[in-house]
């Protein structure tokens, strides 16, 4: 098997996981996790993403804290969310939404539902572990920038290593939650969380797929 190959088998088997065994990755398997992400390359090699990476209670503690937050309506972030959703961007997000509550058996209209399924973001969607990911607060757009393509990686590794794992912006959208529950510093900025564990791969929320773009819909040859 080539390297090229490699690559594509893992691109192709990753996917988001929204539902998990109630069961904790080893310590070892983790940090096996991390140190393949740690290579990830960032601008001026600043290496700007900091992780708080939780287990078990501890998850489940942030968790609740989080549905609280979001449920009284305490929602913020460090980093500047999208404007707005539209054309074709609108488009993908509400293939990726009708994917998930179809899966789940969520009809359109059932508003309620919708907002229930909704909160497991806040739960990690019952991962066992959760990674916060932040930045240096100076280090702005390109910190933030960074930490996407760490992210990617760390998505990856999860991925050869057997372990499932969903990319989290929800979890920034409630930052001050975040930020009070961890102590976080005030030079640190939250830019998502990746939760990961091992798939409940019976579970309905991971029945479904998102489609990707053509490349002749995202390059142009100059």
């Amino acid at each position: 098997m080539t390297d090229y190959d490699a690559l594509d088998g893992l691109l192709a088997r990753r996917r988001s996981c929204r539902a998990y065994l109630d069961r904790e990755v080893p310590r070892a398997d983790i940090e096996r996790m991390l140190a393949l992400a740690q290579r990830t390359a960032s601008w001026c090699n600043t290496q700007p993403w900091g992780l708080v990476v939780t287990s078990g209670a501890t998850t489940k503690e942030l968790g609740e804290v989080l549905v609280d937050a979001a449920t009284r309506g305490a929602r913020g972030s460090d980093l500047p969310g999208p404007a707005a959703y539209e054309g074709v961007y609108q488009d993908r997000r509400r293939e990726s939404g009708h994917g998930l509550y179809g899966s789940l058996g969520i009809e359109r209209n059932d508003g309620p539902a919708r907002s229930r399924q909704a909160l497991e973001n806040f739960r990690f969607f019952g991962a066992p572990h959760t990674a916060i990911v932040t930045s240096d607060r100076q280090l702005g757009t390109y910190g933030a920038v960074d930490c996407g393509a760490y992210v990617g990686n760390l998505l990856l590794a999860a991925e050869s290593l057997g372990l499932a794992a969903v990319a989290q912006a929800a979890i920034a959208m409630v930052s001050g939650a975040v930020r009070e529950f961890l102590r976080l510093p005030d030079d640190r900025v939250v830019v998502c969380a990746v939760s990961f564990g091992y798939a409940d791969e019976g579970h309905p929320a991971n029945a479904f797929r998102t489609s990707r773009a053509a490349l002749d819909d995202v390059v142009t040859w100059a």
